[in-house]
């Protein structure tokens, strides 16, 4: 193929972020193969450390640098690229794309954009020019009209009547969206979402339609294929990213399935996008009648699913058309026999579903809508509907067993609670559904409630009714064709279990007994018509025989990490990947068991055997009994994997690296404790407690504040700080019972202390390779939202020396093989262990990086026993400092708080690289959204140590020539010390100017508010006043250690000092 393209940049997508996550560290992944395989070379500029896309073996260079248009434009100075590639990084690529184009930047430095041009971008995101271009070729669209100011928005809502929709042009996942009832609710939406935004779109709300999606690919030559059609479960008015989706369409017609994708092939080619697009239509259920509501000139989340549900590697592909090739030029490469201008067929159902983790955030709103607030999604594939469906509610890892016979607390249960989940949705409302049909409720009525399609509902009644057939065999042995519909219908071994009065190691020798087995199934793309080259697999209860040969070879299982959530993201499948590239290069087979849609771990080209399946005791053993592995690799995964531990031993798997005993001993609590005690390691003071009162006296003994932590956690929700028995009461509410069985853990919560995070490899109890980093922020704020410095800068040498004894001490005592990191708490010299995991850590990546160590290559090595060099250089030998900061997803989980506490919050990270503290501080802070200069800020200081604390950095502030505008409080004081400041008021001081008033008429560079208690849930100003900032998208700072630390930053450097310097240069 004949191109004159030598050079690319390539933009990422910065931090995972609700609405933006692990999709474009594969879809960007993806894109950089298909170049290098053509010879060019790749420049990627992205600061996200823990993906693999900023890997060394991918691009030929990497930039950890904010994706904005002054550090670009840098880049491309330096590099003077051919071409940029702008679609697969999401709506940030995208729109800082789009402002470099804009600006003549491009054009000055003559770098044409790669694929689809910038003015079809600006026709599919500008929606007036949406519009326009649809009506030339007679494609329906909602009645709609842009608005670029509110009063606009509420007269175009008149016309058009109410209920009525509103969009953001230039958004992702759905940000800032919704449905507006009535003209208040309009006035309060379009206020926030013009902070985002300088357009909205104000449309007719088709209340009840069916959601479709088609993914389409062109090549310049006007060849045109739909790739995979897709159906939300729910109807419109939830957003894609928050529904249920299951490829292929299930309740289409023929003709309705035919004509709408005659209509996406037509818009695709009088748009003139080259490469992928998706398009997403509203669908009259009692009509052929549609609307297309939007068209994605890139990759999105719903084309990462797409290539994973049917094997198409789209983004692949996408970048081999934006080089010019034809679709009949490129090879297929699951079949490697067919042209990719083949339209995929699947001979099974694919099922998605959205993981939510509103339970960690104080007062978030738990509806779900047109806006997304999901964190992660999971894919399950199956022969049926049935079986994919019950699949899936398991991945999600929130303690469902599938869709019925689940633990007590699954779906509401009273009439009035059923009838509000089925009207006004939350993320419990697929659980509700079986509910309603037990509590008497027809198909028919369900359906009118809930206006999901009446044959999904009818699924969802035959496992009802499966379920009361398996009951009626409770205690006593269920007949095979019973057992096996059960399974077919995607019944799991514990569920079964639980509706027989049983346990899962007798329904499985039952099942085994009855020779009731699944089989492995490979995803072939065209549905068995051509042989497949590649082992993309999945397990199925329909069919008599596998599809490969199997155990034939020296297989090594790896478990992956399952759904992003919070607390457990792309960090794990960054070790993941490493893992198996390790065991492939060592000589064995490799095998994957994962099921996140999102991640590069789940493409077919990483590993040699995947299996897309369930990461389940049963699934897992199905798997290794027809494998035959040397053993499973469990650390790399996090929790999800490392809880199989004792389990899977128990049922006779050899798990590889540190024995489960040992795993068991760091977990369990007072295993943990009593060895600490043994070797004469300080241990913060605690207790495990049954009652209130003993809690109480506990408290008081050690004094508050208190740490509690119930051992018995539903997705962490009950963890907090106490510093009052009052407070220490509702926490315990919290917690799911506290009783004998469900104890709960308190710890004395030391105050003003540094926290330091210690990542470490060992052999045999030996360690071989380790890195110490420090908190920027003093404990109290979860390791996960803490900001990492790496090495550290203000941690005392003799710290650091008494860290690495413990640590040592520690490795021998569990004797670790493998990767796995300790947490220490400091405070003056003294050093206390707070835990310890086992496995590889979130902070991982960003140590491997920075240090240019692969911390987990070696790890893999370790367990393998096949160490061929350990590094020579330690993590104090650096020239340059590393910083890991958090990216917070507030602004679309309403009504949360958006503090940092003992509580994971954020969604997603970045790390970068600087020549000393501040440069590399501040080009993470920019990375997650802080702007500078900050020429206005508005100041809320909270207690009076914060106050005394910042006076340094407020006196830095005025040296810049900073506005700043303070409340009462902080007024008074900073007056006090002769700083000037703009009082505030408090709505209180009833002043005709409050503070919510100047946030709304002023557009501050940057917002400093410092809670005065640590963990109150409670509608104080101080909350109202963070809510409004995060909703009207001004960067936020709640910590005071971190707004010290940036104010410094940014007047020690000016945006012009951060060098443009790549990964490599360092």
């Amino acid at each position: 193929m004949e191109h004159n393209i030598k050079k690319v940049i390539i933009l990422g997508s910065a931090a995972l972020k609700i609405g933006e996550a692990g999709e474009f560290d594969y879809s960007g992944s993806q894109a950089i193969k298909a170049l290098k395989q053509e010879g060019i070379y790749t420049v990627l500029i992205n600061p996200n450390i823990a993906t693999i896309q900023t890997s060394e073996h991918l691009a030929d260079k990497v930039y950890l640098l904010p994706v904005t248009p002054h550090f670009i434009e840098g880049v491309i100075e330096k590099e003077k690229p051919d071409a940029i590639l702008l679609s697969f990084g999401g709506q940030t690529a995208l729109n800082c794309g789009m402002e470099l184009d804009r600006t003549g930047v491009l054009k000055k430095h003559k770098v044409q954009v790669f694929g689809t041009p910038v003015e079809v971008i600006q026709a599919t995101e500008d929606r007036e020019t949406f519009i326009e271009k649809l009506a030339e070729i007679d494609v329906l669209v909602p009645e709609s009209k842009t608005a670029s100011n509110v009063d606009d928005a509420l007269e175009i809502a008149q016309k058009i009547g109410y209920p009525v929709m509103v969009r953001l042009g230039f958004a992702l996942g759905g940000l800032g969206s919704g449905i507006c009832k009535t003209e208040q609710e309009l006035k309060e939406l379009a206020t926030n979402a013009f902070a985002h935004t300088s357009q909205i779109l104000v449309e007719e709300y088709l209340k009840g339609w069916k959601e479709v999606e088609y993914e389409v690919v062109r090549d310049c030559y006007d060849n045109c294929i739909t790739v995979c059609n897709m159906e939300n479960f729910d109807p419109l008015g939830i957003h894609t990213g928050e529904s249920i989706v299951i490829a292929p369409s299930q309740t289409l017609t023929n003709s309705e399935y035919h004509r709408l994708r005659e209509i996406a092939i037509k818009t695709v080619r009088h748009l003139g996008v080259i490469g992928e697009c998706n398009i997403q239509y509203a669908l009259n259920p009692k009509s052929e009648e549609y609307r297309v509501i939007e068209v994605n000139a890139r990759l999105s989340r719903s084309s990462a699913l797409a290539s994973k549900a049917t094997g198409y590697p789209l983004a692949f592909i996408a970048a081999k058309l934006g080089l010019g090739y034809s679709l009949t030029e490129i090879k297929n490469s699951i079949t490697q026999s067919t042209m990719a201008c083949f339209e995929p067929a699947l001979d099974y159902v694919v099922v998605k579903i959205p993981r939510w983790d509103l339970k960690k955030f104080k007062m978030v709103s738990t509806e779900i809508g047109t806006s997304m607030k999901s964190v992660g999604e999971i894919m399950a594939i199956g022969k049926t509907f049935q079986e994919a469906l019950q699949k899936a509610l398991r991945m999600l890892d929130t303690g469902a067993w599938g869709i019925v016979g689940n633990p007590e607390g699954m779906g509401k249960i009273s009439k009035e609670e059923i009838l509000q989940e089925l009207t006004n949705p939350t993320d419990e409302r697929i659980f509700t559904i079986p509910n309603a049909l037990k509590s008497g409720m027809t198909v028919e009525e369900v359906h009118e409630h809930t206006r999901i399609d009446p044959w999904f509902l009818h699924k969802i009644a035959n496992m009802v009714r499966v379920e009361s057939l398996i009951k009626e065999y409770a205690g006593g042995n269920c007949p095979r064709h019973i057992l096996d519909e059960a399974k077919k219908a995607g019944f799991s071994d514990p569920q079964l279990a639980q509706l027989l009065d049983s346990t899962e190691h007798i329904v499985r020798k039952m099942r085994l007994s009855y020779g009731i087995k699944p089989n492995v199934k490979q995803i072939d793309t065209l549905a068995g018509e051509y042989p497949a080259q590649t082992n993309y697999l999945y397990l199925t209860y329909h069919g008599d025989s596998d599809d490969i040969q199997l155990g034939d070879k020296t297989n090594i299982i790896v478990l992956g990490s399952g759904t992003y959530r919070i607390g457990s993201s792309v960090e794990f499948d960054w070790c993941c990947v490493n893992a198996v590239k390790t065991v492939k290069k060592e000589g064995y087979r490799s095998i994957l068991i994962n099921f996140n849609p999102e991640t590069v771990s789940t493409d077919y080209d990483e590993v040699d055997r995947l299996y897309f399946d369930e990461i389940r005791l049963e699934t897992v053993m199905d798997i290794y009994e027809k494998e035959h592995p040397e053993g499973v690799i469990i650390s790399m995964g996090g929790q999800v994997a490392n809880n199989l531990a004792l389990p899977l031993e128990k049922m006779g798997a050899r798990i590889m690296g540190t024995s489960p005993r040992q795993i068991d001993g760091a977990e369990d609590r007072h295993k943990f404790s009593s060895m600490l005690d043994s070797l004469g390691i300080d241990q913060p003071e605690w207790s495990e407690l049954t009652s209130l009162a003993e809690a109480k006296s506990f408290a008081t003994k050690v004094s508050y504040p208190v740490l509690v932590r119930p051992s018995y956690v539903l997705s962490g929700a009950a963890m907090g700080v106490a510093t009052s028995d009052m407070e220490l009461e509702k926490f315990l509410e919290k917690a799911a019972s506290l009783s004998e069985d469900h104890p709960v853990v308190i710890s004395k919560f030391i105050t003003n202390s540094k926290e330091i995070e210690f990542d470490a490899v060992a052999k045999d109890g030996e360690i071989i390779n380790y890195a110490i980093s420090e908190h920027i922020e003093n404990a109290g704020v979860h390791s996960g939202d803490a900001t990492l410095v790496l090495p550290p800068q203000r941690t005392y040498l003799e710290t650091i020396r008494r860290i690495k004894h413990i640590a040592r001490k520690i490795a021998t005592s569990l004797s670790i093989t493998g990767p796995f990191n300790m947490q220490f708490i400091a405070k003056g010299n003294s050093v206390k262990v707070i835990e310890c995991n086992l496995r590889a850590s979130r902070s991982f990546p960003f140590v491997s990086k920075v240090t240019k160590q692969n911390f987990i290559e070696l790890a893999t090595q370790a367990i393998l026993d096949k160490i061929s060099s350990i590094p020579e250089h330690s993590f104090m030998d650096l020239d340059y400092v590393g910083v890991k900061a958090s990216h917070f997803s507030f602004t679309r989980l309403l009504g949360a708080d958006p503090t940092l506490g003992v509580e994971m919050a954020s969604t997603g990270e970045v790390g970068c690289l600087g020549d000393d503290f501040n440069e590399a501080l501040l080009k993470s802070m920019i990375s997650v959204g802080f702007k500078v200069p900050v020429n206005t800020v508005l100041l809320s200081t909270g207690p009076l140590k914060d106050k005394v604390s910042f006076l340094e950095s407020a006196k830095l502030l005025i040296k810049m020539g900073t506005t700043i505008y303070a409340t009462t409080g902080t007024h008074r004081f900073l007056k006090d010390h002769d700083i000037e400041s703009e009082i505030v008021y408090w709505p209180e001081d009833n002043h005709e100017n409050s503070i919510f008033d100047i946030l709304a008429d002023h557009k501050f560079d940057l917002v400093i508010n410092i809670p005065k208690n640590f963990q109150k849930e409670e509608l104080t100003n101080g909350y109202w006043t963070r809510r409004r900032a995060v909703d009207l998208a001004m960067p936020l700072i709640t910590n005071i250690q971190l707004a010290k630390r940036f104010v410094e930053a940014i007047y020690h450097k000016p945006l012009e000092d951060l060098k443009i310097k790549s990964w490599g240069m360092y």
